[in-house]
């Protein structure tokens, strides 16, 4: 399966969705539980106005979305929260979440507009009759928006170097037009722009993923994590390991039936076959080498092949013979 397959199953687990934000909002303070967290479609359809004022239709797809609910103060408090996972950086992010939000935002606006016509024809349930600004926008003066939340994991042992919000994607001369402009900032979750006592704070197995990813090209770092932490990384969750593998293409070996993955026999399974493979790779090199010296001595390809253990037609190739 392609990365992006890959990491969008991982983070739709409620599990690692909360692990996201109850990091990036609250610390790694365990605030958000997955069983607060309900399933949201992640398709968003708005409908712009084209040039000619005809009713465009516009499909977007969110990577993973879900609702969360929980009581505060008494009330039950509802919020949106969005992920998307980027493994190649994306140069207009802000441009895309935001995009995301207002979308969200729209159809909010729209399902209460929905809600308010359909009350509207049963006269018996009506609570108020609207006045002039709640008809002409469907969107009543009690009612209230849902907040929408995104944040941006980059599942790459990369520096981002991409802009961070709207005002880094332009170029204004006079300063005085920004207070007339509004910004819009992506929240990043980049694992080369973390430290170790950040990634800490994650509860689930993407802490494991993340430390990964961020030393996958280090390998005395990457030594020294797996070490620190052996204990999580010998029972790490296979979706996790496969996260790991898609994005880092480590090589690594593990029986992919298995519901847990021990990473550090995985890693040394690597490096055995990766030995074995330069031993066989030297062997082979080393046939060649006799079996072309034994050519220029006159031998036919026949007895090369029984001195150098390969089949007669592997030595003629070698030699180039037909």
């Amino acid at each position: 399966m392609k990365a992006d397959t890959i990491t969008k199953d991982y983070m739709s687990d409620t599990a690692i969705f909360a692990d996201v934000f109850n990091y990036y909002i609250y610390g790694g303070e365990q605030i958000i539980q997955p069983e607060q967290l309900i399933e949201r479609d992640s398709t968003k359809i708005t409908l712009p106005y084209g040039a000619d004022g005809a009713v465009v239709p516009v499909q977007k797809f969110r990577d993973v979305q879900k609702l969360y609910a929980a009581m505060t103060d008494g009330n039950l408090g509802y919020v949106l929260y969005g992920i998307e996972a980027q493994s190649e950086i994306h140069y207009a992010a802000a441009v895309k979440n935001n995009l995301y939000d207002a979308m969200e935002y729209a159809g909010q606006v729209e399902e209460a507009a929905r809600s308010h016509r359909k009350a509207m024809k049963q006269a018996d349930a009506m609570q108020k009759k609207p006045n002039a600004g709640e008809f002409l926008s469907g969107f009543w003066k009690e009612d209230r928006l849902i907040p929408s939340v995104t944040v941006m994991l980059y599942f790459s042992p990369d520096v981002w170097d991409g802009p961070l919000s709207l005002f880094d994607m332009m170029e204004v001369k006079d300063s005085r037009i920004f207070s007339f402009l509004d910004n819009y900032h992506v929240r990043l979750i980049a694992p080369a722009q973390m430290t170790d006592e950040e990634i800490m704070k994650f509860q689930s197995s993407l802490r494991e993923v993340i430390f990964f990813i961020k030393y996958s090209k280090d390998r005395k770092n990457l030594g020294r994590i797996l070490k620190t932490n052996e204990k999580r990384f010998r029972e790490v969750e296979r979706r996790a390991a496969d996260v790991i593998e898609a994005i880092t293409h480590t090589g690594l070996k593990y029986d992919e039936s298995e519901e847990v993955v021990d990473m550090c026999q995985a890693i040394q399974e690597m490096k055995i076959e990766f030995e074995r493979s330069g031993e066989q790779k030297g062997e082979l090199k080393k046939a060649k080498e006799t079996a072309g010296k034994l050519y220029e001595m006159g031998f036919e390809a026949e007895k090369i092949a029984q001195v150098v253990g390969y089949t007669v037609e592997t030595v003629k190739e070698w030699l180039v013979l037909k």
